[in-house]
């Protein structure tokens, strides 16, 4: 559906921090009330409208805590279900699930909530030309996850890192001296062909910025009135980008000014986990 697969990696990693801080000493409530040899059948369902994300970290978690447990996914990442959607069928030992249960749906609510928020954004500006982005707005450490999430609600990455490409913001503009000496240093240095972005204010620093030879344009905070002047003025030599602000009431103003990408932290700063459950289906 070309939004990728998950590295085993940030898999691996974010199931040990997880399992850590959720499990600690065992158990206890499971250990204490569940017979050992008790096996169940369950299902993972959707109560809500979402698109889902965040299957192969559900896998990871089952597979650790319940060996033997068969695991069969009806609605894989990516996948737009409606509520009382049936995501996953469920069957092994009562103990290992139980215990996985709390870790692997907080997994599944949280990636599917950014993907389902982001969903919402790239519906607003369909048929537009736009291109919704994400930013580096993102929980610490969940930075791959989350924009993972946002490719399976159809939107497109940012730079993922500091080290994939040049944003001259306003503080490197006031740190350089102006944001004319600022793009000609970015474009001075050795940095192995990557594209120089420059943020904009205003109208005067869209003119000054294209002058100096930025590659794009971050227009920062504009009014549609302001984009539409930036649009007209830079005439498609050089992509546009808006930012600052977009909500899912505007977004669709912002996009008809003509700009080429709407960038939204939110969606990953603010996305609201869906709500999804593990109901036992018969022991």
């Amino acid at each position: 559906m070309g939004f990728g697969k998950i590295d085993p990696a940030d898999i691996h990693a974010v199931v040990d921090a997880a399992l850590a801080e959720d499990i600690g000493r065992g158990d206890l409530t499971t250990r204490a009330t569940v017979p050992a040899d008790a096996r169940l059948k369950a299902v993972i369902a959707a109560r809500q409208q979402m698109v889902v994300c965040g299957m192969p970290i559900v896998e990871e978690v089952i597979s650790r805590l319940a060996l033997d447990a068969a695991l069969v996914i009806k609605a894989g990442d990516g996948t737009l279900v409606e509520d009382g959607t049936v995501l996953a069928r469920l069957e092994g030992p009562a103990e290992g699930i139980l215990t996985a249960e709390r870790t692997a749906l907080n997994s599944l609510q949280f990636l599917s909530g950014i993907a389902s928020f982001t969903w919402l954004y790239v519906k607003a500006i369909e048929d537009t030309g736009a291109t919704l982005l994400d930013t580096r707005k993102t929980v610490p450490g969940l930075r791959n996850l989350s924009k993972y999430a946002v490719r399976c609600g159809g939107g497109t990455n940012h730079r993922m890192r500091l080290d994939d490409g040049v944003l001259i913001k306003d503080n490197h503009i006031a740190v350089a001296g102006s944001i004319d000496e600022a793009v000609r240093r970015a474009r001075a240095a050795d940095l192995g062909g990557v594209k120089v972005q420059a943020e904009c204010d205003t109208l005067d620093q869209v003119r000054e910025a294209f002058e100096a030879g930025a590659d794009s344009l971050l227009l920062d905070n504009m009014e549609p009135d302001r984009l539409r002047e930036a649009v007209s003025f830079i005439a498609g030599r050089i992509p546009l980008e808006a930012s600052g602000g977009v909500s899912l009431e505007t977004i669709r103003l912002i996009a008809e000014t003509g700009v080429d990408f709407i960038s939204v932290g939110a969606i990953t700063q603010r996305a609201p986990a869906v709500d999804i459950g593990l109901d036992i289906a018969w022991l």
